[in-house]
């Protein structure tokens, strides 16, 4: 199986071919979407953060910064920086420079003489950007160099009775065929973590499940607060699901039969035709998306019981729901229906196969719905307060 895409100078391969305009703190998120309004072919996103952060959460947010100008979907970035921000633009523009070789220009807010200047300059270099990425052509690519993220977002008990098994059907099709899948949202492996151990491919990932998923609850403990506190939400519940470890069984479907090959931090860079692997992020959808997209992900697929329109700047996101109602009512947002799997209308096996497909002619250049509607949502974890 194959697909068309863009080839990269870093030798990976996009789905899409955007320019990125890429604030480095919040103080320049603003003025980035200011900028990408007026480039067609310019995404951007809402940074929150970027200043104020202790060094853990700055590194998480460094690294989605860099994995997002590195995203293979990405042919250029554009830099914007208040310039006065812990995460500074030398120190931005470096880790982008460690993950990949494409084009990247800078523009500080503070340098440039305000925002106005600064947003004229931004401007040129992103239409100078999308002229040249116009020149790419799609060519062809075995299907083996994808990379897709698998999530699941206002789960109901028909995510874990056919969605999740659907993109678990379709992530075994897809390690099979040589590509990498990414099953993350460690506090939805809480109660089942033991199952995905067992599919460990050695001893040290099997460890390192153990690992994500006991430092996360420690890490809500030692401020006195516990997972299931939040987790399962009003909405997870009033849709049927009881506890945690019920949602949990539910969404390491999402992962298939394959073996367990490997376990990433949070938005650090996943190799390509590596079969299954286990990202560390959590449960909340913008966020652990982000982490996926930070890590190398060109498409998502997203199964949703209750619905939702979530997307990304970046990559095109897939929805799916089991949820026959849901899928009535919210049709417009939703991609696929997997509620043939509960009635019995049409085999894991059929649809399997469908959505491989549909996640072929996205990587092709088909729009999903929540690009089609522009649906951004973005978000980047972090484990403190500000300071």
């Amino acid at each position: 199986m194959t697909f068309y895409g863009y080839k990269r100078p870093d030798g990976r391969v996009g789905v899409r071919n955007h320019v990125l305009i890429l604030p480095a703190s919040v103080c320049a998120s603003d003025t980035t979407r200011i900028i990408a309004s007026q480039v067609t072919g310019a995404v951007t996103f809402n940074n929150q953060l970027g200043c104020s952060q202790v060094p853990v959460d700055q590194a998480y947010t460094m690294d989605v910064m860099a994995g997002f100008a590195a995203n293979p979907n990405i042919y250029g970035t554009v830099v914007v920086s208040l310039g006065c921000e812990n995460c500074q633009m030398d120190l931005v523009v470096k880790a982008i420079e460690e993950r990949t070789n494409k084009p990247i220009r800078q523009v500080i807010i503070q340098e440039a003489g305000g925002t106005l200047k600064a947003i004229e300059a931004a401007v040129r270099y992103a239409k100078e950007m999308v002229a040249e990425a116009s020149l790419l052509r799609r060519e062809e690519f075995p299907i083996s160099e994808l990379i897709v993220g698998t999530e699941c977002g206002g789960s109901d008990p028909t995510s874990g009775l056919a969605a999740n098994p659907l993109i678990g059907q379709m992530s075994d099709l897809l390690v099979e065929a040589g590509a990498t899948t990414v099953l993350s949202e460690t506090t939805e492996f809480i109660g089942g973590e033991h199952l995905l151990a067992a599919r460990a491919v050695n001893q040290e990932v099997h460890d390192r499940i153990y690992e994500i998923v006991h430092r996360y609850e420690k890490s809500l403990q030692m401020v006195g607060e516990e997972v299931r506190e939040g987790n399962p939400s009003p909405g997870n519940k009033a849709g049927g699901l009881t506890c945690l470890e019920e949602k949990s069984l539910g969404c390491i479907h999402k992962g298939g039969h394959s073996p367990v090959n490997a376990v990433y931090d949070y938005g650090k860079q996943v190799e390509a035709k590596q079969g299954l692997v286990i990202m560390d992020t959590p449960g909340n959808d913008p966020s652990s998306v982000a982490g996926m997209v930070a890590g190398g992900a060109q498409i998502v697929v997203f199964s949703t019981g209750r619905g939702t329109p979530t997307g990304n700047p970046l990559a095109p996101v897939i929805k799916i729901t089991g949820n026959k109602l849901t899928y009535a009512n919210m049709v417009d947002n939703i991609d696929v229906d997997a509620s043939p799997l509960i009635y019995g209308t049409k085999t894991l096996e059929q649809l399997g196969d469908e959505l491989l497909k549909l996640t072929q002619e996205v990587a092709c250049g088909k729009q999903t719905k929540a690009e089609s509607l522009g649906y951004t949502e973005m978000a980047i974890a972090r484990v403190c307060n500000f300071v």
